[in-house]
């Protein structure tokens, strides 16, 4: 498929088809903010002709062996590695990254999660079969759930296309995947290059808008609807899925604090957060972008940050010393705007903070101080390159500020002292927290969070658990 084809198609049953009534939208590069081609805008009749392909796959599939699904996976992941050129123009050209920076950040971590799926198909593990009743032998087995709804977000279309259908088609399921309407290039490449190894109709996707979304989960088909999105959108889906019963798997937005102890290295823990927080210009769940930090070394870490911020370069796709490129869209772009104009007068904007020239949606890192606990650019996701700094006093008032956020996606700990980090981060009502670091993932541990950051797990055991279901089968012995 070429990136540059003016007109896309939805990827089902095994090939690209088109769509019932037509209806198309713009697909822009964020690095110029111009159109490039058009995506399918699916109807609920699209939706119904990928589940009808979705639910033939599963038949086909449901029965592979551990080995065979494992086999597939494996090839997939070669043949990502042999296009992955291919691959990072789509996602560059659709999100406007740095070439070099998704070469390096995402393609090895999409490689490992493809092929950690393919072990997992093969050592699945359940409670011993025995004889819990007197003359009764009882055993569990785990099977595939069936078909799968998943909608995947415009920050890491690629990385989380991997997440969601990874897991789902090493447990046997099959899959109807619908990106986000403004990111579908690459994960329509994945899915033309996932084809040669499936079944036809295992793996599925639909281009669309929020009703293409509410489509998808509403349909009857799909046993489970995952999510990795806004809180907004995961609260729909959750609404719409319990309307139908249907198993819910949520990861949605965060609101990571990073807590900075006075024992810290300062010069170098402030260039490894501005790296964590900065990277994709800010644009994930997780990023390191609400520093708490102790007032003894507040204004020496806050001035590092700045000049971090000034450090750190912003380009198009092809600018190799780029570290992170625009804003995904125009919407996006004027939402972090906004939070920025609304700085209260007490806070200060101590770097950045402004746009980068008028074509694209480039903006400069940011750094902004002063902000008091209640403010919306604290309580708030921003979804943008602007960190916020604030200080504590104490290790009580650091935690207490930590959890006061409906979000509980993700923290860090930065400090010299083994007790209070593992104080500190005991206390921490996050899922995934990392000390004296603060970003990096590996497949074999879980993410996922709690609150209005959603419910279930992404990688691991655990989140391939997620997409199985266990049945208890019984045996009369007598």
């Amino acid at each position: 498929m070429s990136t540059a084809q003016p007109e896309l198609r939805n990827f089902v049953g095994g090939d690209y088809t088109g769509t019932v009534d037509g209806a198309t939208s713009e697909v822009v590069d964020p690095s110029t903010g111009e159109a490039y081609a058009r995506a399918p805008i699916s109807s609920a009749h699209d939706v119904d002709a990928a589940m009808t392909a979705a639910e033939a796959g599963f038949e086909l599939w449901r029965d592979a062996t551990p080995a065979e699904r494992q086999r597939a996976l494996l090839r997939i992941a070669d043949a990502v590695e042999a296009r992955a050129d291919e691959l990072i123009d789509a996602e560059c050209r659709n999100t406007g990254k740095p070439v070099e920076a998704t070469r390096q950040e995402e393609i090895g971590p999409m490689l490992d999660e493809l092929r950690f799926f393919a072990g997992a198909a093969r050592i699945l593990e359940g409670k011993s079969a025995g004889e819990y009743l007197r003359d009764h032998t009882s055993y569990v087995r785990r099977e595939p759930i069936g078909v799968c709804a998943q909608i995947t977000p415009w920050n890491y279309p690629m990385v989380m296309a991997v997440w969601k259908f990874a897991p789902a088609i090493a447990a046997g399921n099959s899959v109807v995947l619908k990106p986000s309407d403004t990111t579908p290039v690459s994960t329509l490449l994945l899915a033309e290059i996932a084809a040669e190894f499936l079944p036809a109709g295992v793996l599925n996707v639909v281009c669309g808008d929020r009703d293409t979304g509410r489509a998808v989960v509403a349909h009857p088909a799909p046993q489970l609807v995952s999510i990795t999105g806004s809180t907004r959108a995961g609260m729909e889906v959750a609404v719409a899925a319990a309307a139908d019963l249907k198993k819910a798997h949520l990861e949605l937005g965060g609101k990571a604090p990073v807590i900075v102890f006075d024992d810290v290295d300062i010069q170098a823990t402030a260039e490894a957060i501005a790296g964590a927080g900065y990277f994709n210009a800010g644009q994930d769940c997780t990023a390191a972008t609400r520093v708490l930090v102790h007032s003894r070394i507040a204004a020496d870490l806050t001035a590092a940050l700045a000049e971090a911020a000034r450090a750190t370069r912003v380009g198009p796709p092809q600018d190799k010393d780029a570290f992170f490129g625009p804003v995904n869209n125009a919407n996006q772009l004027s939402r972090v705007q906004g939070f920025l104009e609304r700085t209260p007068d007490y806070a200060e904007i101590v770097a950045g903070g402004k746009r980068i020239g008028d074509r694209g949606y480039f903006l400069e890192p940011t750094v902004v101080a002063g902000l008091k606990q209640n403010d919306e650019m604290i309580q708030d996701e921003v979804f943008g390159p602007v960190i916020t700094v604030q200080e504590f006093d104490d290790e009580a008032k650091a935690v207490r500020w930590a959890n006061d956020v409906r979000f509980g996606l993700s923290a860090s700990v930065w400090t010299q002292n083994h007790g209070v980090a593992m104080r500190v981060s005991r206390r921490l009502d996050f899922g995934a927290v990392w000390i004296n670091t603060h970003l990096p993932f590996v497949s074999e541990m879980p993410h996922g969070g709690y609150g209005h950051s959603g419910y279930g797990k992404d990688l691991s055991m655990y989140g391939f658990e997620e997409y199985t279901r266990i049945k208890h089968v019984m045996s009369y012995l007598g």
